[in-house]
């Protein structure tokens, strides 16, 4: 009841957002939808009589509405974001102020209001420990596939869709990094939760780490995420730093620092996102030569960060999500 209060009237003390009701529990809120209509609805994941993931299975389906989840650390809410929510915000806690978690819930609220809600969730989460494409063949031992990097950024709606896209690629795919943006602690599960489901090895990126075939590594949470080239070889530096493009990590951040400092093959990949982050950095990849995909609009939970990109013309090729695996494919099958 005291978590319910300060959500309500932090979101109703802000200009854009008019709180229209309430529920206390998820059968409540079944009730209520159809009567209060609202734009967007934000839910715990953990409910007394039906969790936030059961509920959201049942009521989806036929009732498309953006979900924006409100949870403490907890690997229940990438479920639940399968289920069908956009986003979620992490409950506050000694590193986080009430007021810097009720500035980012009304930020996510006013973005959920004008995203796409999916009526059927873009990616099945798959059983626990199990990838879910297993079977994707092997590129193979062409030397080509030794000498590209691929980067790939997305925000809202990102956390499926990403997975939607590597879930499809095989275990020998060229280095990946991913830029996701995500509050601290979450992008250790993520990674973690990609990493079963996926063919390749995924993880979090660590300071120093060296890009290599078959390892796709997610920027940590907080931290700059950029690429490295020295003696031959490209690292990932994942430092603090002042925010680019408002991120930390920023899309930007990573796709700048390879249009600067990678001298092989690049691969730009930008998803679906609120704003214009990792447009600008895109367009630089392109002007370098890399290859560059875009997320299109009829399957991006929000078309800001790939419609942007591709207004600038930072985009060479538009798919929608469950396509983007077998461009990038093709078009690394054709590389000598």
């Amino acid at each position: 009841m005291l978590a319910r209060s300060i959500i309500i009237k932090g979101l109703s003390a802000h200009p854009r957002i008019e709180v229209v009701g309430y529920a206390i529990n998820a059968l409540d809120a079944k009730n209520k939808l159809p009567q209060l209509k609202p734009d967007v609805m934000t839910m715990d994941v953990e409910m007394p009589a039906i969790n936030g993931i059961d509920f959201l299975k049942q009521y989806l389906p036929t009732n498309p509405l953006p979900v924006i989840l409100v949870s403490s650390l907890n690997l229940k809410v990438f479920d639940a974001l399968a289920a069908g929510a956009v986003d979620f915000v992490r409950k506050p806690d000694k590193d986080q102020s009430p007021d810097a978690f009720l500035a980012s819930l009304c930020q996510k609220v006013i973005i959920a209001s004008c995203s796409r809600p999916r009526s059927v969730p873009i990616a099945a989460a798959g059983k626990a420990g199990q990838a879910t494409d297993s079977a994707v063949p092997p590129l193979g031992a062409n030397p080509a596939l030794d000498r590209v990097i691929i980067g790939l950024g997305a925000s809202t709606g990102g956390t499926e869709a990403t997975l939607e896209v590597v879930k499809r690629l095989p275990k020998d795919i060229p280095p990946m990094v991913i830029v996701q943006h995500m509050p601290p602690g979450f992008t250790k599960m993520y990674a973690d939760r990609l990493n079963r489901l996926c063919a390749m090895e995924v993880r979090e990126a660590k300071n120093g780490d060296e890009l290599r075939r078959g390892l796709a590594l997610v920027a940590p949470a907080d931290l700059q995420c950029r690429v490295v080239r020295s003696a031959g070889r490209y690292t990932l530096s994942c430092v603090q730093g002042e925010k680019v493009s408002g991120h930390r990590p920023s899309v930007d951040a990573l796709f700048q620092s390879m249009s600067e400092q990678v001298t092989c093959k690049m691969v730009g990949i930008i998803m679906t996102g609120m704003g214009q982050d990792g447009a600008a950095g895109l367009l630089s990849m392109r002007k370098k030569g890399a290859y560059t995909i875009g997320q299109d609009k009829e399957s991006s939970v929000v078309y800001g960060m790939p419609g942007v990109a591709h207004k600038i013309g930072a985009v060479m090729t538009q798919a929608p999500c469950d396509r983007i695996a077998g461009v990038l494919l093709r078009h690394l099958k054709d590389l000598t």
